[in-house]
């Protein structure tokens, strides 16, 4: 048992060193995170202050562990992406390690406007670090969007609609100090701080939220797209793993060039749906309170997704003319 349990292990541990590594550091946040919430009963803008190091390694670690698995794969420019991913390694480390070090004393990572020369780099490089994640992961889709990464067309297709759908979920991570308006707030200490921005729209941030992502239930709040797209590309592996999972049951499935057709749906129709929760925070409305115009698009967005769906399944492929 011990020797077919290991051998899958060994093979993760020989993916992308630096981002094993980074996911392995995140796995470690995890646990002291989770320990923080239990025992530490401080508060930050109305969230535990350990939940955020909580959610920044949870999403590090699933999105390394991702990326980690598809440079695995066989591909060209495969000095490039290893590269890239080293680049995107280190700067998510930096990135959550400053996440974590400011919820410990009890103060803010994001859009803090402190004169403090300390609180003044690790707001610079913060800024920057994620500035290098986005363009990283852009041109690791460039790269990839050239080639075919897997045998199957609908995983390949999952993995190229996924990292642009990645991109486009970290590039709306942007308009929250674009969009978001200047505020005050208080550190666990009680010491007022100017914060630039912030991630809520129509109100300010620390009201009333959903458990665990803290998500605004009174107003917009611009972290739901931000979330929903960079995760876009989990969510096509997870689509292409079930459609090859239900093709031992349908035989309409089998055939991968179906599959993959069915993933260009699903990525059309994600697209949709980042379009439609920007816009519904924008409009400064909670994710969980739609008024009939964002229900009335969300019905639209699923009929023509049911009817494309259908149209694909009822179209019979023609001949594989892959050599």
């Amino acid at each position: 048992m011990s020797t077919v349990l290991g051998t899958p292990l060994r093979r993760v541990m020989q993916w992308h060193r630096p981002l094993m590594l980074m996911v392995a550091s995140m796995l470690l946040l995890l646990v002291v995170s989770t320990i923080g919430l239990v025992l530490d009963d401080r508060v930050l803008l109305g969230a535990p202050v350990w939940l955020k190091p909580f959610k920044f390694a949870v999403s590090m670690a699933v999105y390394g562990t991702t990326l980690a698995w598809m440079l695995s794969l066989p591909h060209r420019g495969r000095k490039w992406t290893s590269g890239l991913a080293t680049v995107f390694a280190v700067t998510g480390f930096v990135d959550t390690v400053i996440v974590a070090v400011q919820a410990a004393r009890g103060t803010f990572s994001h859009f803090h406007k402190s004169t403090a020369p300390a609180e003044k780099i690790m707001l610079v490089v913060f800024g920057n670090a994620v500035l290098l994640i986005m363009l990283a992961n852009l041109a690791l889709a460039i790269i990839l969007a050239f080639q075919r990464v897997h045998a199957d067309r609908a995983m390949s297709r999952a993995i190229h609609t996924g990292l642009a759908l990645a991109v486009a979920g970290m590039a709306l991570g942007f308009l929250i100090p674009i969009q978001g308006k200047a505020e005050t707030a208080l550190t666990t200490s009680g010491q007022q701080v100017s914060l630039s921005s912030g991630h809520s729209v129509g109100v300010p941030d620390g009201g009333p939220g959903l458990p665990l992502t803290q998500w605004s239930t009174t107003g917009g709040d611009l972290r739901v797209p931000h979330f929903v797209g960079m995760h876009g590309l989990q969510v096509m592996l997870i689509a292409a793993l079930l459609l090859a999972a239900l093709a031992a049951r349908y035989p309409r499935l089998r055939d991968d060039r179906t599959r993959a057709r069915l993933i260009a749906v699903f990525a059309a129709s994600y697209t949709g749906l980042i379009a439609l929760v920007t816009w519904q925070a924008l409009r400064a409305q909670p994710l969980i309170h739609p008024d009939a115009l964002t229900l009335t698009a969300a019905a639209l967005l699923a009929a023509l997704t049911a009817v494309a769906t259908a149209t694909v399944l009822a179209t019979r492929p023609g001949p594989d003319r892959r050599i």
